[in-house]
């Protein structure tokens, strides 16, 4: 009898793993959101960017995103598998290892920073890697398993990409893209929260100290609509502080009143199937304000680009 016939022979792994696999690692419906809110930064800043390197730029923080995204899965591959909502992605189910996921992330970081950096500004590419570092490392890694407050902190990363955008645009910062960021980091707990409202089982399985599980669904409920009235007023004031114009003022004030309406229906509404109604529908409709918000921000820059082109 042989050797080869008397001792297994370990192959090397064939990689099962699919595109889509792997633009899943980068968390897709996230990015579109980092490269949304980014194109505004990029397209308010005072200072007209190359189209080049304004595409680049995007291209960049949207590939810093992705990185960010792919390293969360990386680490959270043990807590997804527990998850319903989660249990579907690559690392759970076999498909993409955790090794092969951390290398696919890292390259992305490095290249994306490098690349804005050389390309755009030093700048731009130091907040874009201090993004990433935030969102993998802070808030993955050590808030998001250790604090119920992992999200009203660990939201600053996804805050930042209008910050980095404008920084690539002008090299330097002002009050419009920190007000940016405080719109989104505001926005972040009261559409996180509700999420985490309906999916507690989920996360009190995998052990995530969410605010439902560590604090209960009725102070999330309050924490939600506190947040949301700071929400509101802080999204209203670029207006009367002049940074954005009446346009943006009275879309803030509409939007903003729904979005108050939705908290207090989460806030009033706390069993039963109207609880579940209200959480989902606040949910929605806060994807909807933020897109809305920011939104009108590019189309008032069309608008006057157009304007100046015809007269």
């Amino acid at each position: 009898m042989s050797i080869v016939e008397n001792h297994a022979v370990e192959l090397p792994r064939i990689s099962e793993a699919s595109v889509a696999d792997y633009v899943a690692l980068l968390k897709p419906r996230v990015m579109s959101l980092v490269v949304f809110t980014a194109l505004v930064g990029l397209v308010i800043a005072p200072v007209p960017l190359h189209p080049v390197l304004a595409i680049t730029s995007i291209l960049c923080i949207a590939v810093g995103g992705g990185a960010a995204g792919a390293l969360n899965m990386w680490y959270e591959g043990d807590i997804d598998a527990l998850m319903t909502r989660t249990a579907n992605r690559p690392i759970p189910r076999g498909r993409v290892t955790r090794p092969e996921a951390l290398a696919f992330a890292l390259t992305l970081a490095f290249f994306s920073v490098m690349t804005l950096g050389t390309l755009v500004n030093w700048l731009a590419g130091a907040l874009l890697a201090f993004t990433i570092f935030f969102y993998a490392v802070v808030y993955t890694m050590w808030l998001k398993r250790s604090t119920a407050q992992n999200i009203v902190i660990g939201g600053a990363a996804g805050a930042l990409p209008p910050v980095v955008a404008w920084a690539a645009a002008t090299g330097s910062l002002s009050p419009e893209p920190i007000l940016l960021f405080l719109i989104i980091f505001l926005w972040t707990p009261p559409h996180f929260w509700a999420l985490a409202l309906f999916r507690s089982d989920d996360y009190a399985r995998a052990n995530v100290p969410m605010l439902p599980v560590v604090a209960g669904p009725d102070a999330t409920r309050l924490q939600i609509l506190l947040y949301t009235v700071v929400l509101v007023a802080v999204a209203i004031s670029p207006w009367p502080l002049g940074y954005f114009s009446a346009v943006y003022g009275v879309t803030s004030v509409v939007l903003g009143a729904g979005m108050l309406w939705f908290a207090i229906q989460v806030y009033r509404h706390r069993t039963g199937r109207l609880a579940g109604h209200a959480t989902r529908a606040l949910f929605k409709f806060s994807l909807l304000y933020l897109f809305m918000l920011f939104a009108v921000l590019l189309l008032e820059v069309a608008v006057s680009a157009l304007l100046r082109a015809v007269w």
